[in-house]
């Protein structure tokens, strides 16, 4: 059954027009009055619990789209852990594929960064179009895959700003992760064995050619520890997801 993300508020019995983007979506699939569809918010019901609801078609016009919300089903397939990822930036399509697999992964949120290597440069409106259009990979990414809850794509900012603005303190269920290539370096899964199991990890993954050594060193004076993936160099994108893959479950 499709499924479409409805940033409203929903209950059953309620009568509604789907948003514009749904809507479009719905009118690509040529879907007909009567036909059901799966709606989520990415929020919690009265209960607190995070779910879906049944509904049904029942006017399509021209540029919009009506439904009946049915029946609700709280649905967790979120992981148990809170992982959040900040990224150098990769280049061209890379980001929106690290975005939309990310969020398939159970992501919570995550940071674009500018690094001093990064290929990748925003700033201004631009930086706002790049940020809306991966919120809406991330969207179609959890439409697809099943995910009741949107990861948040933060404001492209700097490293040197984003560490600036870490508490100075971790709680005792929170670990920052630097993935890093020195020497001596702790695997990333004997790191995952010493924490509780619904520990809130921050990821921090650098661009193409990695953070610099003093941004490294910056990282880690911020509370961030230092882990690998093992010996081979990975692209990226394929590090940041590789990071995602060892802790999501």
């Amino acid at each position: 059954m499709p499924r479409f993300y409805c940033p409203t508020p929903l209950s059953a019995g309620l009568a509604l027009d789907l948003p514009a983007g749904a809507a479009r979506h719905v009118q690509v699939l040529r879907l007909q009055p009567g036909d059901p569809v799966t709606l989520f918010n990415g929020k919690a019901d009265a209960a607190g619990q995070y779910g879906e609801y049944t509904a049904t078609v029942t006017h399509m016009g021209r540029s919009s789209v009506s439904v009946s919300v049915g029946d609700f089903t709280a649905t967790q397939r979120e992981t148990t852990r809170r992982v959040q990822l900040a990224v150098g930036m990769p280049a061209n399509d890379r980001m929106d594929w690290l975005v939309e697999k990310a969020a398939e992964l159970g992501v919570s949120s995550i940071q674009p960064l500018m690094t001093e290597r990064s290929v990748l440069r925003l700033s201004g409106e631009r930086a706002d179009k790049k940020v809306a259009h991966w919120q809406s990979v991330a969207v179609a990414a959890c439409e697809q895959c099943g995910g009741n809850r949107v990861p948040l794509i933060h404001p492209v900012t700097t490293l040197a700003a984003w560490l600036k603005a870490q508490p100075a303190a971790l709680a005792d269920d929170e670990a920052r992760l630097l993935l890093s290539l020195r020497h001596g370096t702790l695997p990333v899964r004997t790191a995952a064995a010493s924490l509780p199991a619904t520990a809130s990890i921050t990821f921090l993954s650098g661009p193409e050619g990695g953070f610099s050594p003093a941004e490294e060193d910056a990282a880690q004076s911020t509370g961030f520890a230092p882990v690998t993936l093992g010996p081979r160099v990975l692209r990226a994108e394929t590090a940041a997801l590789a990071a995602l893959v060892s802790w999501v479950e």
